[in-house]
């Protein structure tokens, strides 16, 4: 994993974590790595990846089995997708529209690209 200076590794872990279960890697009641392993396979410190777990429990997205280890919540999925969903719509969504406002792209143009992109 490459780690970017923008925001913490916690974070990131987390990110990457949910872009494995909204992807499929990791199915709903599914176990997950341990932190050992996951750190680990990171190269990085078991508390970083601790952290991360923390996050994604207490977001409940992920949920913990005393002795037995974590697991993907059954709505986990649909969690995530709402949450990127509602993020992507206060912040980046804004910004694009400007930016194609200032530089003259027509939606039109983008919803063409959008088909293409989905083709």
């Amino acid at each position: 994993m490459d780690f970017k200076d923008t925001k913490p590794i916690y974070l990131q872990i987390a990110d990457s974590i949910c872009n494995d279960i909204i992807t499929g890697r990791y199915k709903a009641n599914e176990r997950i790595p341990s932190v050992r392993e996951y750190a680990s396979n990171l190269e990085v410190n078991a508390n970083t990846v601790a952290r991360s777990y923390d996050y994604l429990q207490q977001s409940e997205i992920i949920y913990n089995k005393r002795g037995i280890g974590y697991f993907v919540a059954d709505t986990a999925a649909e969690k995530i997708r709402s949450i990127r969903k509602a993020d992507f719509m206060k912040t980046q969504l804004p910004e694009f529209f400007h930016e194609i406002d200032m530089i003259g792209i027509s939606i039109d143009e983008v919803v063409e690209l959008w088909r293409k992109f989905k083709e």
